[in-house]
């Protein structure tokens, strides 16, 4: 080929103009897969781009603030206090939390505490048989005072360092059964309570049922705590009115419950109560309170229509729909017992000087249009 021929074919190549050419061909294999193909797009785009990612909106995720109020009260009666109701002040404990608020369940009363010496709670480290056991200002992080140096008696068979400390200490080592009257719960509310069924969106809840929703027991729950997640999930869909905008609520215990891993289970603190008495000598009481915590967690999204990702999604629908001509034309030309005959008519090179011919045999990287 001479510098001539080379010169024509690129500015054939450069100038040259293509159009497409309508090609139908009575194949129902080939029919059937082009509809098929062009069903699961429309299919796709209608169903999960638009109905379920509703991809025409614009979103925006929820900037929450959560409010709440716990009311109530309950009766105990324990040997150390008697009879005793306990109200909101005191249960909740403290009286306002960030997202959260904390129940008390099941408290360890040490009433009566004042600045004294007494005998350390026996242990493998407290023990002792005579003061050479016990140091004198000794302060180890797990007790409960300073060491005097003496052995003292806690019982009628034991013996242990004595400690200068908040006397008598706390005996924490046996967890109170929990006395709360079982109809109790249900004095929470005015109007609604939550119901699953019933009333899902009301947003009062009695903590039996937030607990049983979570899948665990209150009465055994309440004896060492533990935390409790209350998920609200707010997505709302801005086409349509505001009364639609509703919140759906679940609930998920957070703590860990694995009865292998027993360090620290549930949840609980400590408080004190302080006082002077007559002889003006500083007292407390000491409080381990053991609880339920209840975290507030709110998630979502906003959305809206708006005409920036409708025509995003649209141009790639058309995008994705003309491309089943090219999977269809390939499976044609490489697939189908006809390709040979089908290709002779599907590029033709348009001469002015002539008719048309087939360029069944020219080279080509691409396929046209049918």
């Amino acid at each position: 080929m001479g510098c001539k021929d080379c010169c024509g074919v690129c500015l054939q190549c450069l100038f040259g103009y293509e159009t497409n050419v309508m090609l139908v061909i009575n194949n129902k294999a080939l029919g059937a897969l082009f509809r098929l193909i062009q069903l699961l797009i429309i299919s796709y785009v209608a169903v999960y781009v638009c109905w379920i990612q509703r991809a025409y909106q614009e979103t925006d995720s929820v900037i929450s603030s959560v409010s709440t109020k716990v009311k109530g009260n309950f009766l105990t009666n324990s040997s150390t206090e008697g009879v005793h109701v306990w109200d909101v002040p005191e249960y909740v404990v403290p009286p306002q939390g960030e997202n959260s608020f904390f129940v008390v369940t099941n408290v360890i009363l040490t009433p009566g505490q004042t600045q004294s010496k007494c005998p350390e709670i026996p242990s493998e480290s407290t023990k002792c048989d005579s003061d050479s056991d016990c140091v004198a200002g000794h302060n180890d992080v797990h007790a409960d005072g300073v060491q005097t140096g003496h052995c003292v008696q806690y019982s009628d068979t034991i013996k242990t360092c004595e400690v200068q400390a908040w006397c008598p200490l706390e005996n924490d080592g046996v967890i109170p059964k929990r006395n709360i009257l079982h109809h109790i719960n249900s004095t929470y509310l005015k109007n609604c309570t939550f119901d699953r069924k019933t009333d899902p969106h009301c947003p009062i809840f009695r903590l039996g049922n937030m607990v049983k929703e979570a899948g665990e027991d209150f009465s055994v729950m309440a004896l060492k705590g533990g935390i409790i997640g209350i998920f609200v999930d707010w997505n709302c869909d801005l086409d349509f009115p505001e009364r639609f905008c509703i919140p759906k609520y679940s609930f998920s215990r957070l703590d860990n419950k694995n009865p292998e891993n027993n360090v620290a289970p549930g949840y609980n603190f400590r408080y004190a109560k302080y006082f002077k008495n007559n002889e003006n000598v500083e007292t407390r009481t000491l409080i381990k309170a053991f609880g339920i915590r209840f975290d507030v967690i709110v998630f979502g999204k906003a959305g809206k229509f708006n005409i920036v990702p409708t025509i995003v999604n649209l141009g790639a629908t058309l995008a994705f729909l003309s491309l089943v001509a090219a999977v269809c034309d390939w499976v044609m030309l490489t697939c189908t017992k006809d390709r040979d005959y089908y290709a002779k008519h599907k590029f033709i090179h348009a001469d002015q000087k002539g008719d048309s011919m087939p360029l069944s045999s020219m080279e080509t990287g691409s396929y046209g249009t049918p």
